[in-house]
């Protein structure tokens, strides 16, 4: 007697010997919000495709590269920390942004061979901020960390015309070559390195893993905070950060990780050829 398949839950993703396969590589990746965004768009757009997470731990990268890029039904991954510039030697082509920035969130499969990687997190933070309401150009920011995303929101905060831009980390001589880059690339905008004093900015951004874990320290002084100033975090889970919880408690209004996740998602979407995202994702 042939035995019928098994019928998914409404709202599944159906794993089928056609599905095409899209993921995330990361270290740690169970707080990642991508795999369950991706899988409900795919199951709402009835496209025959699944998202799967892959934990990597730091400089394991070219070798679960070696072995992923061989899966022929792979179409693309995004690519979070720590391997946000690992990655980069292992492509055979970057998008603009990436050569900018000297880092990627996102490759695809090249229809001609091998793999092309861009960069989304700026232009996801600037698209998470602007739709909230709240303008870029003209405003003067604080942004403390300048790793990997931390780069790419740099430049797209400069690329929207903010007016003064001052940096910090606590890595020596991070903030300061990440300056100098803006610098060069550009002129319409003040640049500096600052301390992580938010006194006098209109918005204040936290681009630091801190507020990942629930022991981490605060990336600045919350008691600085004055009211009506902005404060957007990057961390999308726990998306009330204790940044966050600190910001409303002193009256400031708050951009959660969550609108960068999913800024970031809609143009990744794009990028990727998932066509019907934004209706998909917002049903």
């Amino acid at each position: 007697m042939k035995r019928e398949a098994p019928t998914p839950a409404p709202g599944a993703v159906a794993i089928t010997g056609t599905t095409r396969l899209f993921g995330i590589i990361g270290d740690p990746v169970a707080p990642l919000r991508s795999p369950a965004l991706f899988n409900l768009v795919f199951a709402r757009l009835g496209r025959d495709a699944a998202f799967l997470p892959f934990q990597v731990r730091d400089g394991a990268l070219p070798t679960a590269w070696r072995g992923l890029t061989l899966l022929e039904n792979l179409e693309g991954l995004v690519i979070t920390m720590p391997h946000k510039t690992a990655v980069l030697p292992l492509l055979d082509a970057l998008g603009p942004t990436a050569r900018a920035t000297g880092t990627v969130n996102i490759v695809r499969r090249r229809p001609g061979g091998g793999w092309e990687g861009e960069m989304f997190d700026g232009e996801g933070f600037r698209d998470g901020l602007e739709r909230a309401g709240h303008k870029v150009a003209g405003a003067t920011i604080l942004q403390v960390g300048c790793g990997a995303a931390g780069r790419a929101i740099a430049h797209a905060l400069v690329r929207a015309g903010a007016a003064r831009l001052a940096l910090h980390d606590a890595a020596p001589g991070r903030a300061e070559a990440v300056a100098v880059a803006l610098r060069a690339a550009h002129s319409a905008s003040e640049v500096a390195v600052a301390s992580p004093d938010p006194a006098g900015f209109d918005i204040v951004v936290n681009a630091t893993p801190l507020g990942l874990r629930p022991d981490d320290p605060l990336p600045l002084d919350p008691g600085a905070l004055r009211a009506g100033q902005l404060v957007a975090d990057v961390i999308p889970n726990p998306e009330v950060t204790p940044l966050v919880a600190a910001a409303r408690a002193a009256g400031c209004p708050t951009v959660t990780g969550r609108s960068m996740h999913e800024g970031q998602a809609r143009l990744a979407a794009a990028w990727l050829g998932i066509a019907g995202w934004e209706e998909a994702a917002a049903l």
